[in-house]
């Protein structure tokens, strides 16, 4: 989902400064209601496991350019499973941002155009986990109907910005239509492998409850809401 740098141009990228400035404001939101119910050392925790996350799945898991973007395995929803919204939102800011200056600084100049299109889906998704998944229901019990949801919310949440930005920055040409096209058919495929995942690190959390029930993960990981 890394926008490439030749897409928006210098005229128009000021506006990805106001949807990110947008996005952290959703971001500070969640933050402050982390640590209003569990406090704040319990959400550096998870905020700091979440970047490492985060960065990791940017530098060393497969990515390819696709058209507009490149294609990754962000696991979103599962970022949200394990640390909760608040933490999860730090984790994708932070990871790209650091990603961006030690690996890509060429990427830097497109931060703010990334780290909405990672975050707000989020958002998403997080309101989505609300209606979907019981409160009497513990994450490490969610179905697969469910992860499927999450996942498809979350990349087809990605898939609609980048065609924004790409859009955009380019219009509506046959060239860029079909750049998007082919990068949003590609990106989905995401959608196949991020539920299974989700369901065999949720498995892996409840055969290890004794250290994955604490601080360094959102209680309502083993807990009902």
């Amino acid at each position: 989902m890394h926008i490439e740098p030749s897409v928006v141009d210098d005229a128009k990228i000021v506006l990805s400064y106001v949807t990110a400035l947008g996005a952290f404001g959703g971001a500070a939101k969640m933050s402050y209601d982390t640590v209003r119910v569990s406090g704040a050392v319990p959400y550096a925790m998870r905020s700091a496991i979440a970047t490492a996350l985060v960065f990791f799945f940017f530098e060393v898991l497969p990515h390819h350019p696709v058209g507009v973007s490149e294609v990754h395995l962000i696991l979103g929803s599962t970022l949200l499973l394990l640390f909760g919204a608040g933490p999860a939102a730090v984790g994708l800011s932070l990871g790209l941002l650091l990603q961006g200056i030690f690996f890509a600084p060429f990427d830097l100049p497109q931060y703010g155009m990334n780290v909405t299109t990672l975050l707000v889906p989020l958002f998403a998704i997080n309101q989505i986990a609300k209606r979907l998944i019981p409160q009497e229901t513990p994450y490490v019990e969610v179905t697969y109907r469910q992860t499927l949801a999450l996942s498809s919310a979350y990349q087809g949440g990605i898939v609609l910005w980048v065609a924004f930005w790409a859009l955009y920055g380019q219009g509506f040409t046959a060239a860029n239509l079909a750049n998007v096209t082919m990068f949003g058919a590609a990106y989905m495929s995401v959608v196949v492998v991020e539920p299974l995942l989700d369901l065999a690190v949720l498995a892996m959390a409840k055969s290890l409850r004794k250290f994955t029930e604490g601080p360094a993960f959102v209680s309502r990981l083993h807990s009902a809401a």
